[in-house]
């Protein structure tokens, strides 16, 4: 993918972020770049295979995200409360309405990103229990691949449900919440001293 198409993949990603998919139009993005709709042919053949690229670049997007956790080279408990303050961030750029039209008008799109994303967190949560454990600060008796899919299902009923209030998903404290008591949930005396340490400097900041 060559930076001139995804410039142009990125404007119309946050086309969709803002108005769903469904309402925005070939004519409008055409619009939205600055170009006509001719030569916005020239760089997709219709609006599937627009949605499709705008989806495979949110996927390339996300696994970026988690390269540069990784190249961080964090701690196991610096490392979950990092990510929390990166899923903090998407969930306020999130869009219902988004998802709803991809699930409903591209499901294909919709089960290929939902399958990466769910790949991606599984083993992300499950590394990062491992690394926990090598750095004894996680119970090394936990079962990595059951706490893994526990904390993924976790993590998606909160965010695909309506018990949740928008505000609430969005609010500082939501994901901290869910993260601090996973950690206490595989966390051995140690892993809970320096957690509780580095929330009060959460705190202080």
């Amino acid at each position: 993918m060559n930076e001139e198409l995804k410039n142009i993949l990125n404007k119309v990603r946050c086309l969709y972020l803002k108005y769903g998919i469904k309402s925005v139009t070939m004519d409008d993005v055409a619009r939205e770049l600055g170009m006509s709709k001719k030569t916005l042919y020239q760089y997709v053949k219709d609006k599937n295979e627009l949605v499709s690229l705008v989806m495979d670049l949110e996927i390339e997007s996300h696994q970026c995200f988690s390269e540069k956790i990784h190249a961080m080279n964090l701690s196991a408990i610096d490392e979950v409360l990092e990510i929390h303050k990166q899923v903090n961030r998407m969930i306020k750029e999130r869009n219902p309405s988004q998802e709803y039209d991809l699930r409903k008008y591209y499901p294909e799109q919709y089960q290929k990103i939902m399958q990466v994303s769910r790949e991606r967190i599984y083993n992300n949560i499950r590394d990062n229990i491992r690394k926990g454990k090598e750095e004894g600060v996680y119970r090394a008796e936990v079962n990595e691949e059951i706490i893994a899919k526990v904390q993924l299902m976790r993590l998606e009923n909160s965010v695909f449900n309506e018990a949740f209030t928008v505000e609430e998903m969005t609010s500082p404290k939501f994901f901290l919440e869910i993260f601090v008591y996973h950690i206490r949930g595989i966390a051995n005396e140690k892993g809970i001293k320096e957690l509780e340490s580095k929330l009060k400097l959460l705190e202080n900041n």
